[in-house]
């Protein structure tokens, strides 16, 4: 997920950002934690189209558009950031289709 941080956002003070983060996400990180895990990668001195990638692991679509769901009735969808894009991905696709261990071109 590519997303762009608004002014809204950076106004904030990094306690009033915290604060933020654990009152709004956090609880929608640990209600489906056991389905869906993110990790948050810093990008705004490489990218001016977008701040930061949240990538998603997900057991399933369905845990997925929970979260999202979930995230869209915060501030956080919308108001703090923006949502870019949407890269939906598999794994190792081609590795699974072929039934091989790794991602390899065939030799």
């Amino acid at each position: 997920m590519l997303v762009k941080t608004r002014p809204e956002w950076l106004a904030l003070s990094d306690d009033e950002r915290a604060r933020l983060l654990h009152e709004h996400v956090l609880p929608i990180l640990k209600k489906h934690a056991d389905e869906v895990t993110m990790r948050y990668y810093d990008i705004e001195f490489y990218s001016a189209r977008v701040t930061d990638i949240w990538v998603w692991d997900a057991s399933s679509h369905h845990a997925y558009e929970m979260v999202v769901e979930a995230l869209r009735m915060t501030p956080f969808w919308d108001r703090f950031y923006d949502v870019v894009e949407i890269l939906p991905g598999v794994e190792n696709a081609v590795a699974q289709a072929y039934d091989r261990d790794a991602a390899l071109p065939a030799a």
